[in-house]
Protein backbone atom coordinates (compact mmCIF):
# COMPACT_ATOMS: atom_id res chain seq x y z
CA UNK A 1 0.00 0.00 0.00
CA UNK A 2 1.11 3.56 -0.43
CA UNK A 3 3.30 4.67 2.14
CA UNK A 4 1.36 7.20 2.79
CA UNK A 5 -1.62 5.42 4.12
CA UNK A 6 0.30 2.32 5.64
CA UNK A 7 3.11 1.19 7.58
CA UNK A 8 3.82 -1.49 4.74
CA UNK A 9 6.10 0.43 2.70
CA UNK A 10 8.22 1.58 6.07
CA UNK A 11 8.44 -2.76 6.88
CA UNK A 12 9.33 -3.38 3.67
CA UNK A 13 12.32 -1.52 4.00
CA UNK A 14 13.81 -3.11 6.71
CA UNK A 15 13.03 -6.08 5.76
CA UNK A 16 15.13 -5.24 2.65
CA UNK A 17 17.82 -4.45 4.91
CA UNK A 18 17.86 -7.31 7.06
CA UNK A 19 17.94 -9.13 3.98
CA UNK A 20 21.05 -7.45 2.38
CA UNK A 21 22.53 -7.80 5.64
CA UNK A 22 22.35 -11.91 5.50
CA UNK A 23 22.95 -11.78 1.58
CA UNK A 24 25.16 -9.03 0.39
CA UNK A 25 24.45 -9.92 -3.30
CA UNK A 26 20.94 -9.87 -3.60
CA UNK A 27 18.60 -7.34 -5.18
CA UNK A 28 16.24 -5.85 -3.54
CA UNK A 29 13.85 -2.95 -4.69
CA UNK A 30 11.42 -1.96 -2.65
CA UNK A 31 8.70 0.45 -4.66
CA UNK A 32 6.26 2.71 -3.15
CA UNK A 33 3.45 2.82 -5.57
CA UNK A 34 1.59 5.42 -3.71
CA UNK A 35 -1.28 3.41 -4.79
CA UNK A 36 -3.63 0.75 -3.23
CA UNK A 37 -5.89 -2.02 -4.65
CA UNK A 38 -5.50 -3.41 -7.83
CA UNK A 39 -3.68 -0.63 -8.96
CA UNK A 40 -0.74 -1.95 -7.11
CA UNK A 41 -2.08 -5.61 -8.36
CA UNK A 42 -1.95 -4.63 -11.59
CA UNK A 43 1.94 -3.42 -11.13
CA UNK A 44 2.36 -6.92 -9.54
CA UNK A 45 0.95 -8.53 -12.26
CA UNK A 46 2.61 -6.94 -15.23
CA UNK A 47 5.92 -7.25 -13.08
CA UNK A 48 5.79 -10.63 -12.79
CA UNK A 49 4.98 -11.16 -16.41
CA UNK A 50 7.99 -9.25 -17.44
CA UNK A 51 10.32 -11.30 -15.38
CA UNK A 52 8.56 -14.63 -17.14
CA UNK A 53 9.17 -12.83 -20.38
CA UNK A 54 12.83 -13.01 -19.41
CA UNK A 55 13.29 -8.83 -19.27
CA UNK A 56 15.69 -8.10 -16.63
CA UNK A 57 15.51 -5.89 -13.04
CA UNK A 58 16.27 -2.65 -14.26
CA UNK A 59 13.82 -2.59 -17.52
CA UNK A 60 11.30 -4.56 -15.12
CA UNK A 61 11.97 -1.33 -12.89
CA UNK A 62 11.78 1.16 -15.64
CA UNK A 63 8.06 -0.38 -16.36
CA UNK A 64 7.05 -0.32 -12.69
CA UNK A 65 7.97 3.70 -12.84
CA UNK A 66 6.46 4.02 -16.03
CA UNK A 67 2.82 2.34 -14.87
CA UNK A 68 2.81 4.27 -11.17
CA UNK A 69 1.35 7.43 -12.75
CA UNK A 70 -1.02 6.25 -15.02
CA UNK A 71 -2.44 3.48 -12.98
CA UNK A 72 -6.09 4.94 -11.51
CA UNK A 73 -8.35 3.68 -9.02
CA UNK A 74 -12.18 5.31 -8.80
CA UNK A 75 -14.59 3.81 -6.30
CA UNK A 76 -17.72 4.16 -4.45
CA UNK A 77 -19.52 3.49 -1.22
CA UNK A 78 -22.77 2.09 -1.10
CA UNK A 79 -23.22 3.91 2.04
CA UNK A 80 -21.81 6.62 3.91
CA UNK A 81 -22.10 4.81 7.12
CA UNK A 82 -18.49 3.46 7.37
CA UNK A 83 -16.92 6.76 5.92
CA UNK A 84 -18.74 8.61 9.33
CA UNK A 85 -17.77 5.90 11.36
CA UNK A 86 -14.19 5.96 10.47
CA UNK A 87 -14.16 9.48 10.75
CA UNK A 88 -13.65 10.68 7.35
CA UNK A 89 -16.71 12.88 6.86
CA UNK A 90 -18.96 14.57 9.15
CA UNK A 91 -21.68 14.22 11.07
CA UNK A 92 -23.94 16.59 8.84
CA UNK A 93 -22.33 15.05 5.65
CA UNK A 94 -23.48 11.84 6.88
CA UNK A 95 -27.01 12.46 7.48
CA UNK A 96 -27.77 14.77 4.33
CA UNK A 97 -25.77 11.90 2.39
CA UNK A 98 -27.93 9.59 3.28
CA UNK A 99 -30.89 10.73 2.60
CA UNK A 100 -30.13 12.05 -0.70
CA UNK A 101 -28.89 8.83 -1.54
CA UNK A 102 -25.49 10.41 -2.78
CA UNK A 103 -22.55 8.27 -3.05
CA UNK A 104 -19.40 9.84 -2.93
CA UNK A 105 -16.53 8.90 -5.56
CA UNK A 106 -13.05 8.56 -3.98
CA UNK A 107 -9.26 7.86 -5.90
CA UNK A 108 -6.04 8.02 -5.05
CA UNK A 109 -3.62 11.39 -5.74
CA UNK A 110 0.14 11.41 -4.88
CA UNK A 111 -0.62 8.64 -2.28
CA UNK A 112 -3.80 9.87 -0.62
CA UNK A 113 -7.09 9.16 -0.12
CA UNK A 114 -9.11 12.05 -2.29
CA UNK A 115 -12.25 13.19 -3.27
CA UNK A 116 -13.61 12.91 -7.19
CA UNK A 117 -16.95 13.89 -6.82
CA UNK A 118 -20.29 12.67 -5.64
CA UNK A 119 -23.26 11.02 -7.66
CA UNK A 120 -27.02 10.75 -7.01
CA UNK A 121 -27.40 6.65 -6.93
CA UNK A 122 -25.30 3.98 -8.44
CA UNK A 123 -26.24 4.33 -11.74
CA UNK A 124 -25.08 7.92 -12.24
CA UNK A 125 -21.76 7.13 -10.13
CA UNK A 126 -20.95 4.09 -12.81
CA UNK A 127 -21.58 6.60 -15.87
CA UNK A 128 -18.98 8.96 -13.89
CA UNK A 129 -16.52 6.25 -13.64
CA UNK A 130 -16.74 5.24 -17.38
CA UNK A 131 -16.36 8.88 -18.05
CA UNK A 132 -13.28 9.33 -15.90
CA UNK A 133 -11.88 6.07 -17.64
CA UNK A 134 -12.31 7.56 -21.10
CA UNK A 135 -10.84 11.09 -19.89
CA UNK A 136 -7.88 9.37 -18.69
CA UNK A 137 -7.64 6.69 -21.77
CA UNK A 138 -9.60 8.72 -24.83
CA UNK A 139 -12.67 7.47 -26.49
CA UNK A 140 -12.05 3.57 -27.76
CA UNK A 141 -8.50 4.03 -26.09
CA UNK A 142 -6.64 0.79 -24.53
CA UNK A 143 -7.28 -0.68 -21.37
CA UNK A 144 -6.46 -2.97 -19.03
CA UNK A 145 -8.95 -2.64 -16.36
CA UNK A 146 -9.86 -4.92 -12.80
CA UNK A 147 -13.48 -4.11 -11.27
CA UNK A 148 -13.20 -5.07 -7.29
CA UNK A 149 -15.91 -5.02 -4.77
CA UNK A 150 -17.13 -5.22 -0.97
CA UNK A 151 -19.62 -7.89 -1.19
CA UNK A 152 -21.51 -6.98 -4.06
CA UNK A 153 -21.03 -8.98 -7.00
CA UNK A 154 -24.28 -8.06 -8.98
CA UNK A 155 -23.16 -4.06 -8.42
CA UNK A 156 -20.14 -4.76 -9.73
CA UNK A 157 -21.22 -6.69 -13.09
CA UNK A 158 -23.60 -3.53 -13.40
CA UNK A 159 -20.58 -1.08 -13.42
CA UNK A 160 -18.65 -3.24 -15.36
CA UNK A 161 -21.43 -3.37 -18.21
CA UNK A 162 -21.50 0.25 -18.32
CA UNK A 163 -17.83 0.58 -18.65
CA UNK A 164 -17.91 -1.95 -21.11
CA UNK A 165 -20.29 0.17 -23.35
CA UNK A 166 -17.93 2.23 -24.09
CA UNK A 167 -14.62 0.45 -23.88
CA UNK A 168 -12.91 -2.85 -25.12
CA UNK A 169 -10.25 -4.00 -22.49
CA UNK A 170 -7.27 -5.83 -23.80
CA UNK A 171 -7.88 -7.69 -20.60
CA UNK A 172 -10.27 -7.30 -17.33
CA UNK A 173 -11.33 -9.14 -14.62
CA UNK A 174 -13.46 -8.86 -11.28
CA UNK A 175 -11.96 -9.06 -7.64
CA UNK A 176 -12.96 -8.84 -4.63
CA UNK A 177 -11.64 -5.61 -2.20
CA UNK A 178 -8.99 -6.26 0.20
CA UNK A 179 -10.80 -6.08 3.79
CA UNK A 180 -7.95 -3.53 4.71
CA UNK A 181 -9.76 -1.27 2.18
CA UNK A 182 -13.37 -2.40 2.78
CA UNK A 183 -12.83 -1.19 6.68
CA UNK A 184 -13.06 2.08 5.16
CA UNK A 185 -16.07 2.12 3.08
CA UNK A 186 -17.56 -0.77 4.43
CA UNK A 187 -20.09 -3.58 1.88
CA UNK A 188 -21.47 -3.00 -0.99
CA UNK A 189 -18.28 -0.97 -2.32
CA UNK A 190 -17.81 -1.20 -5.77
CA UNK A 191 -14.94 1.05 -7.90
CA UNK A 192 -12.40 -0.20 -10.57
CA UNK A 193 -8.62 0.31 -11.32
CA UNK A 194 -6.82 0.47 -14.78
CA UNK A 195 -4.46 1.76 -17.02
CA UNK A 196 -3.74 2.70 -20.79
CA UNK A 197 -1.87 0.26 -22.67
CA UNK A 198 -0.01 1.26 -26.11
Amino acid sequence: MTSKGSGAYQAALVAAKMMKEKIPDIRIEVVDTLNVALCQGWIAIESARSALAGLKFDEIKRRIRKMIPITQMVQTADTLKYLYMGGRIGKAVHLVGSMLSLKPLISMKDGEIVAVGVARGLTQAYRKMADMVEAAVGSGGKIKIAYMHAGALENVQKLKAVVESRFTPVESFISELSPALMVHTGPGTTGLSFFPVE
